[in-house]
């Protein structure tokens, strides 16, 4: 395990532009970024109006094309100036960045696929670190945490719910019948699943004085089957906020800041302040 930077003087201070966003320069980056992003997302959805893309056409694929190489440059400096480089690509944010940077080559071979780079609006994830809202990123992975708690609840819940709506969409068709729209038990099945849902496409209505009866009742199981897993989740949720924040780690006598600093080597963040070596690797910051 090295404890040393590497020998290339330039790559330490280009990864510490690219990856760190508590120096001047690397929030400038970063929020240059952010800025680049939202305008290739905005020239897309203006590509896709007919009539701004019959007299903007060129212009607009020009920017797209230019924003696309300097991404190109972007993804390929994050690369070079990690010391493991697969851990990057293979990362969430490199994944991203990399489907968010090749739609536009893929359309040179598929016509309109280049759509696909509002995928960079993922990207703009990265200011919850850029702006130190690390809270808020904690904020989401303890929903996720939560959710992750509650699958199992929350999946036997909707096979209850789907058994009901199999039962209650084959009482519908046996009530209804063909004349009335519910041509077979797959259609009145679906029915039954948008109105529990409180969708209510409006296709297929019951005409009997029955089957509305049957289809208020459903109509009122859906505002409590949505209550149901909405329950779940927050009691979970609670749970999972009393924990105590991403970015700051009590001691018996004080509180120690983190930051955004990301370490070369394991592109790990969290570091605390003033720290000289990565806290999970021990490389060198």
């Amino acid at each position: 395990m090295s404890s040393t930077k590497s020998n290339t003087p330039w790559k330490d201070k280009l990864h510490e532009i690219i990856y760190e966003a508590d120096t001047p320069a690397g929030k400038l980056f970063d929020l240059v970024l952010l800025v680049v992003i939202i305008a290739s997302i905005v020239l897309v959805m203006l590509e896709s109006v007919k009539a701004i893309d019959l007299k903007y056409h060129t212009f607009l694929n020009t920017a797209e094309w230019i924003i696309t190489i300097l991404f190109t440059i972007e993804y390929i400096a994050r690369i070079i100036t990690v010391k493991q480089p697969f851990k990057y690509i293979f990362s969430f944010y490199g994944i991203i960045d990399l489907l968010s940077t090749i739609p536009k080559y893929i359309s040179i071979f598929f016509a309109g696929t280049h759509a696909l780079v509002a995928l960079r609006a993922l990207r703009l994830l990265r200011i919850f670190r850029i702006l130190k809202l690390a809270r808020f990123l904690g904020a989401s992975k303890n929903l996720v945490t939560a959710l992750k708690a509650s699958r199992a609840k929350i999946s036997v819940f909707l096979f209850a719910v789907i058994i009901l709506a199999v039962i209650l969409g084959t009482i519908m068709y046996m009530v209804e019948g063909e004349e009335n729209g519910f041509t077979n038990i797959p259609k009145s099945v679906y029915w039954c699943i948008v109105t529990l849902t409180t969708v209510g496409f409006g296709d297929i209505a019951p005409q009997t004085p029955l089957g509305q009866f049957i289809a208020a009742v459903v109509m009122i199981l859906g505002y409590g089957i949505i209550a149901v897993p909405t329950g779940i989740v927050s009691a979970e949720y609670a749970s999972q906020t009393k924990k105590p924040e991403p970015e700051k780690l009590k001691t018996q006598d004080k509180t120690i800041h983190l930051n955004s600093q990301s370490c070369p080597n394991c592109l790990r963040h969290d570091h605390r302040d003033g720290s000289k070596y990565c806290y999970y690797c021990g490389e060198a910051l």
